[in-house]
């Protein structure tokens, strides 16, 4: 089956368009973006070679669904989703963070807790601790925002203020807001037996009003543990049961893959990429509660998208 791993449009005044790890995003005028989700998929910031058939679905239908249901905690960039594959929302300027949110010592802060380290974007973070243990509160460990084929750089909340990334009151609010982003996304996970282990924001402005942008909650920027088997298989010291990217890293750092100089992708056979398909597809039903519908992948799938798009920005 084809994956929608490229698109070239041309829609009504666009000015520009910027091809992401796994977006392409089209800016309408100042004021609008059409953001594609494709079937690309990166891990350790490099472009796999073989794209995920649904995968653009299922994050943007996931993102589109959370982005409706943490409105009250502060607007969003989103407009509407005309197409399975599209958001169309305002165009704002992004803070040059991410915002990541840690419940538990796992995936990457596990490795470097391992490696030895004990702090994280300068957090402390005390000795004795075990893979997937929990912390007493949820910690903040933001990262910058890479420019694309750049890796993003761990930085502490001092760092960011002192070079003047953002300014030390609006970073207050971006800890206010992603901590309530998250405690959201906890309660939410918690009713379809979920664990939301840890996640990333981003924000950005437009005017002087801050919003949420890009995804949230997906399995691209978020990890969640099956809640029933946590306890269990944390106390015998077994790996979790996870919906999450962490398995496509897991498979390439089995295969001899981290993303360093010199190391070579391993393939990815149909069979490979069928199995990572089918996890995405299962993260979306286990996390909503709604049976995925698959979209129409024929031939005339960007004819779909182009006439959804356009109509879209008719009425705007």
């Amino acid at each position: 089956m084809n994956a929608i791993t490229r698109t070239e449009f041309d829609f009504p005044k666009q000015t520009n368009k910027y091809i992401g790890k796994v977006r392409d995003v089209y800016s309408i005028g100042e004021e609008y973006l059409v953001m594609i989700a494709t079937d690309r998929i990166s891990a350790f910031d490099v472009v796999l070679p073989e794209g995920i058939p649904y995968k653009g679905q299922v994050l943007n239908q996931i993102a589109s669904k959370f982005l409706d249901d943490t409105l009250e905690i502060l607007p969003n960039w989103k407009i509407a989703s005309p197409d399975p594959v599209v958001t169309v929302g305002h165009k704002c300027t992004p803070f040059p963070v991410e915002m990541i949110v840690r419940a538990y010592l796992t995936g990457s802060s596990w490795r470097s807790y391992k490696a030895g380290a004990r702090e994280i974007c300068g957090v402390p973070i005390p000795d004795g601790m075990r893979e997937h243990q929990k912390f007493e509160q949820p910690i903040l460990t933001p990262t910058t925002k890479a420019e694309q084929g750049e890796h993003d750089m761990d930085i502490s909340r001092e760092e960011i203020i002192s070079k003047g990334l953002v300014s030390e009151a609006e970073y207050k609010k971006l800890e206010e807001y992603s901590l309530a982003l998250f405690k959201k996304g906890s309660e939410t996970a918690a009713e379809r037996d979920l664990i939301l282990v840890d996640t990333k924001y981003e924000f950005g402005k437009k005017g002087e009003t801050i919003y949420l942008i890009d995804e949230i909650h997906t399995p691209d920027s978020s990890r969640y543990f099956y809640a029933e088997s946590y306890p269990t298989l944390f106390e015998k010291g077994l790996p979790q049961r996870q919906l999450s990217k962490e398995f496509v890293r897991e498979w390439l750092i089995e295969n001899g893959f981290q993303g360093k100089e010199g190391e070579k992708i391993p393939e990815m056979t149909p069979q490979v990429v069928s199995s990572i398909s089918e996890r995405y597809i299962e993260l979306f039903e286990k996390i909503t509660g709604v049976k995925f519908e698959k979209s129409n992948y024929n031939n005339n799938i960007y004819n779909r998208i182009d006439a959804n798009v356009r109509n879209m920005l008719a009425r705007l």
